[in-house]
C-alpha cells in the first residue's frame, strides 16, 4: 500500500496507549471514528497490506488524507469519547443510530407541582419518562384523561402574582387550582402517584372507573359524554398492551434483537420493554450501515446498545440479547455509571428469560419481512426521485450521461416578514426523501430595511456560505442542488452569491401557477452565442412526467414556508410581549408583573408616576409611595419609574424613541 508521507510521519508518533482516532478525508471531514486499547497497533493496521481488507475498509482507507487521535487513561474513557464523537461528526463509515424517529413520550415533570405532559424530546432533567408510544393520538387522550381524572396542574407557570384569577379548568373541576395557594402538597402528591401508577402499567383501576362513568353517562342518555369515556378507555387499553409473558424474577428489562437473521438481517433493531414483569411494548430503531466498515454482528449490536442507551434517561437493569455484543463487560460498566445503578447484559440459555427471548426473536423474524417490503419500496422511491432530479440537472447542463444512482442533498430557502418588519430567512435540508431537521437553520435578517425579498435572500445565502469559510461544522456540508421558492429573480440572486464564493452548486426555482400551485421548475442554462462568448437562457422544466419530484417539491415548499413563518411569528410574539417597563432601570420581569397586577396597565402606571391619577383615598399622595404598594417594588425602583415617565414633554419623547427602537431593532 502506497502511504502518503504525512501519514507515515504521523504513524511514527502514535502512542502505545488507549485513545480514540479520527480518520479525515481531503476536505477535512471526519469519515470514521474508532477506539483502541493501543492507538499505535490499531491505527497502523489500516495502512498495512490491503490484501485481506474488506472492500468497504479499502474504500475508506483510500479516502484518508490525515488522522487525529486523542489519548485517554482507560478503555472506558475511550468508549465514552468514541460515542460522543460519533454523535458529533456522524462519520459515513461508522454505524449510526438514526435520529429521525420522533415517537412521543408521556412525561411527569420535575417541578414543585409536577405536570403530566406529552413530549418528543427526552432529556436528563430529573423528569420521569414513559414510552415511547407509537400511537400519538392515544398519548394525547391519555394525557388529557390523567389531568382530568386526577385534577392535575396543566399550566406551565411556576409563580402566580397576588390576586391571580384561576383559569377555566379550575372552575369546571379539571384542576385543583395551585394558583389559589390553597392546595395541600400531600394531597397533590397522592393524586400524582395515581397517575404514575397508571403509566407504570397499573391501568385496571382507572379503566374500571372510566367504564362505570361511561355506563352512567349512557344511562342518562348523555351519549356524547359516554363516547368521550369510550375513547379514553380505548386509548388506555392501547397504551397498556395485552400481557403476553410475565417474568417473575425480573421487574425491569429490555430485550434487544436484530430484526432478521443471516441473509434476511436488516438494518433495524427491535427493543422489547419489560416493566413490572410484563412485556408491554416493542419499538424498532434503524441503524445507518450502508457504508459502515464494521459488519460483524457483535460489533453492530454493541454499537446499537452504546448509542441507544447513552441517550436514554432511564436504562433498564437488564438487557437481554441473543448474542454477546462486542465489549459486553465494558458496556455494562459504562451503562451502570451513566444510570447510577447496576446494568447487566444477559444471554440466557434456559428458563423464562430464554422463553421471552425466543418470543422476541420469532416476532422480529415476522417483522423482518415487513421491514424488507418497506425497505424495497423506499429504495425504489429514492431511485425514482434521484433519477428525476438527475434529469433536471441534465436539462441545465449541470450533469450529463446516465443516472449513477446517487442520492442528492438539497437545500431550500424562504423569506418571511410582515410589511418588512422582523424579516427572517429559513433553510431546510433534505437527504434524498428524508428531511434532515438537525441541519435546518434560521436567520434573522440584519442589513435590509423594509420589504425586499431579493436583498434579504442575498444576505441569508451570503451568511450561509461564509460560515463554510469560517470553519463552522454546522454549515460545512454543501448541497448538491438548491431549490428557491420563486422564479428567475430568486434564482439569479442565489447564483450571484454562490458564484462569488467560488462554489459550483446548481440552483432551480420552484414556480407556481395563478392558483398558487407548483407549476414546474425554472432553470438557467448556458448557451454559446459564438465561439468567444457564452450566454444564458431560461428554461422551464415540466413536472408532468415526474410525479415523485412534483410531490417532493410541494412538500419542500410547505416545509420551508412553515419553518420560516414559525420563526417569524416567534419574533413577532416577542415584540408584542415587550413592555416599556422592561426598559426602566431596576424593573425586571417579576416587578413588571407585580406592577401590572397592582395597577392594571402601563398607561395607569404612567399616570401615577406623573401624579395625574390616583384614587380618592390617594389624592395628593406621593407617586413613589403609591407605586411601592406593588409587591417587590422598593423606593429606588419606584423613583426610577417616576424618573422614566416624569414630565409630560420628556415622557412623550422617551416613549416615541422606544417605539422607534423596537421597530428598527436587529438581531
Amino acid at each position: 500500500m502506497d502511504v502518503p508521507e504525512n501519514i507515515k510521519e504521523a504513524l511514527k508518533q502514535l502512542p502505545d496507549s488507549p485513545g480514540v482516532y479520527m480518520h479525515k478525508d481531503s476536505l477535512g471531514n471526519v469519515i470514521y471514528v474508532g477506539k483502541a486499547v493501543s492507538l499505535r497497533n490499531r491505527v497502523r493496521q489500516y495502512f498495512q497490506s490491503s490484501r485481506n481488507m474488506e472492500p468497504k475498509v479499502r474504500s475508506m482507507v483510500s479516502q484518508i488524507s490525515e488522522f487525529e487521535y486523542i489519548t485517554v487513561d482507560s478503555e472506558m474513557e475511550a468508549l465514552i469519547l468514541e460515542c460522543n464523537l460519533i454523535k458529533k461528526h456522524r462519520p459515513k463509515y461508522n454505524i449510526l443510530l438514526r435520529d429521525d424517529k420522533t415517537y412521543p413520550y408521556i412525561k411527569i415533570t420535575n417541578e414543585e407541582w409536577p405536570r403530566v405532559v406529552k413530549t418528543r424530546l427526552v432529556r436528563k432533567d430529573g423528569g420521569s419518562y414513559f414510552g415511547p408510544y407509537s400511537d400519538a393520538g392515544a398519548v394525547n387522550r391519555i394525557v388529557d384523561l390523567l389531568n382530568s381524572s386526577f385534577e392535575l396542574k396543566r399550566c406551565s407557570a411556576v409563580a402566580f402574582a397576588p390576586g391571580f384569577r384561576p383559569c377555566l379548568n379550575y372552575h369546571i373541576n379539571q384542576c385543583r387550582g395551585i394558583c389559589t395557594g390553597t392546595v395541600s402538597k400531600s394531597d397533590y402528591e397522592e393524586a400524582l402517584a395515581g397517575a404514575r401508577e397508571f403509566l407504570r402499567g397499573h391501568s385496571a383501576p382507572l379503566i374500571s372507573a372510566m367504564k362505570q362513568r361511561m355506563k352512567e353517562a349512557s344511562d342518562k342518555l348523555d351519549y356524547e359524554k359516554a363516547a368521550e369515556y369510550r375513547d379514553y378507555i380505548e386509548a388506555a387499553e392501547s397504551l397498556s398492551e395485552t400481557q403476553r409473558v410475565v417474568l417473575h424474577h425480573s421487574n425491569e428489562a429490555d430485550i434487544v434483537v436484530r430484526v432478521g437473521e443471516g441473509e434476511k438481517a436488516t438494518d433495524a433493531f427491535a427493543v422489547f420493554s419489560v416493566r413490572e414483569g410484563k412485556l408491554i411494548g416493542r419499538e424498532t430503531f434503524s441503524m445507518d450501515m450502508n457504508s459502515s466498515i464494521d459488519e460483524d454482528s457483535r460489533s453492530i449490536l454493541g454499537a446499537f446498545i452504546n448509542q441507544h442507551y447513552s441517550r436514554m434517561p432511564d436504562v433498564p437493569r437488564e438487557i437481554i440479547v441473543n448474542e454477546s455484543p462486542e465489549g459486553a463487560k465494558l458496556l455494562e460498566q459504562y451503562l451502570s455509571e451513566i444510570s447510577a445503578h447496576s446494568v447487566k447484559i444477559i444471554r440466557p440459555e434456559r428458563g423464562e428469560k430464554r422463553a421471552l427471548l425466543k418470543l422476541a426473536l420469532n416476532d422480529a423474524a415476522v417483522l423482518a419481512d415487513t421491514i424488507d417490503r418497506k425497505a424495497k419500496a423506499a429504495a425504489s422511491r429514492r431511485e425514482q426521485l434521484g433519477s428525476e432530479i438527475w434529469d433536471v440537472l441534465c436539462a441545465m447542463d449541470a450533469e450529463s450521461g446516465p443516472y449513477d444512482g446517487r442520492q442528492f442533498r438539497a437545500e431550500a430557502y424562504d423569506i418571511s416578514n410582515t410589511n418588512g418588519i422582523d424579516t427572517v430567512g429559513a433553510m431546510v435540508v433534505y437527504e434524498g426523501l428524508r428531511a434532515d431537521k438537525q441541519s435546518y437553520r434560521k436567520f434573522r435578517v440584519r442589513t435590509v430595511e423594509g420589504q425586499d425579498d431579493y436583498s434579504s435572500m442575498r444576505e441569508v445565502l451570503s451568511r450561509r456560505f461564509m460560515r463554510v469559510f469560517s470553519g463552522d461544522d454546522k454549515f460545512a456540508v454543501l448541497p448538491d442542488i438548491i431549490f428557491m421558492d420563486g422564479g428567475k429573480g430568486h434564482v439569479t440572486t442565489a447564483l450571484e452569491v454562490i458564484e462569488a464564493t467560488g462554489f459550483e452548486i446548481p440552483v432551480v426555482g420552484m414556480v407556481k401557477d395563478d392558483h398558487h400551485r407548483t407549476r414546474g421548475l425554472i432553470v438557467r442554462k448556458p448557451v454559446s452565442a459564438d465561439d468567444s462568448e457564452t450566454g444564458f437562457e431560461w428554461q422551464e422544466v415540466s413536472l408532468e412526467d415526474k410525479p415523485l419530484l412534483y410531490k417532493y417539491i410541494g412538500t419542500m415548499q410547505e416545509e420551508v414556508h412553515r419553518f420560516a413563518i414559525t420563526y417569524h411569528r416567534k419574533l413577532r410574539s416577542k415584540s408584542v410581549e415587550h413592555s416599556v417597563l422592561d426598559d426602566i432601570k431596576g424593573i425586571g420581569p417579576k416587578r413588571r408583573k407585580a406592577l401590572l397586577a397592582a395597577f392594571g396597565s402601563v398607561d395607569e402606571i404612567k399616570r401615577i408616576a406623573r401624579g395625574e391619577s390616583a384614587g380618592d383615598q390617594d389624592r395628593g399622595a406621593d407617586p413613589v409611595t403609591i407605586l411601592m404598594r406593588a409587591d417587590g417594588v422598593d423606593r429606588r425602583a419606584a423613583e426610577s419609574i417616576c424618573s422614566f415617565f416624569g414630565g409630560n414633554d420628556g415622557g412623550n419623547r422617551r416613549d416615541g424613541q422606544e417605539e422607534k427602537g423596537r421597530e428598527g431593532q436587529g438581531e
